[in-house]
């Protein structure tokens, strides 16, 4: 009998289709410019990439100097928050494909926190917000276990959990570019967060930090900060619940 003899033929891989893509992105060096200016980049790019990796491509192969905040790459850290197209997003969760590419995509910092370089914004104002609706678990009891809590109290403030910090909700705020004494979408999330945790009982402390001129009564619900969450919280709905909370005096 004759044995067949298989050929070990070589795969040739098949060609990624690319497209390219034109970024303008709005530049700014304190050293050198007395005011922003929109440079403009084009990158050749494929069919999975995001505005992510176009501004990694533009910074490994065209300008170092381009400046920009990114840490996961995979819409956990928050780092990479801007304006992408006039909308706030995570440039790492917005693929190229997804936008219009027969016009120019604009990138810019995001608005409303002071500009230091190119895409990157001082936070330090965005956090102190946060800090002041001290987002932490106030309780006095020590229990010698973990604090038990059932699935529909968990339930009741899951969706304010997803917060990761990244500050679209906050900068996308109408209010909060002209009012720099605003708290915010995200400090009313976070503060949301532990005023319907059952195992809390620093509500009443919340509840009076946010019943100021510059707290929830602020809020001009556009909608703005639900559209530009990249974790699809529900914020204005957050705020909503604050808002109620506070009338009643309770959570």
């Amino acid at each position: 009998m004759s044995t067949a003899v298989l050929e070990n033929k070589p795969t040739v891989p098949e060609e990624v289709p690319t497209f390219t893509a034109t970024l303008i992105i709005r530049r700014f060096d304190p050293e050198v410019d007395a005011e922003p200016r929109w440079e403009d980049f084009t990158v050749v790019m494929q069919g999975t990439d995001r505005v992510l990796d176009a501004l990694h491509k533009i910074k490994w192969e065209q300008d170092a100097s381009l400046t920009f905040r990114r840490s996961c790459a995979h819409g956990v850290c928050g780092s990479d928050a801007m304006r992408i197209n006039g909308r706030n997003r995570l440039a790492c969760k917005t693929l190229l494909k997804d936008l219009d590419l027969s016009k120019p995509v604009y990138v810019e910092a995001i608005k409303g926190l002071p500009l230091e370089k190119d895409l990157i914004v001082n936070m330090d104002p965005f956090f102190e917000s946060f800090k002041e609706v001290q987002p932490f678990l106030i309780a006095s009891s020590k229990p010698e276990k973990e604090r038990l809590q059932s699935p529909v109290e968990r339930a009741r403030f899951d969706d304010t959990t997803k917060c990761i910090l990244c500050a679209a909700c906050t900068s996308s705020c109408p209010v909060f570019w002209t009012d720099g004494q605003y708290f915010g979408p995200a400090a009313i999330v976070n503060a949301h967060r532990f005023i319907f945790d059952s195992r809390d009982e620093g509500a009443s402390v919340r509840l009076d930090i946010l019943n100021d001129k510059e707290g929830v009564w602020r809020c001009r619900t556009t909608f703005n900060c639900t559209d530009a969450c990249p974790r699809g919280i529900q914020v204005t709905q957050a705020i909503a619940e604050v808002k109620a909370a506070v009338l009643r005096g309770t959570p």
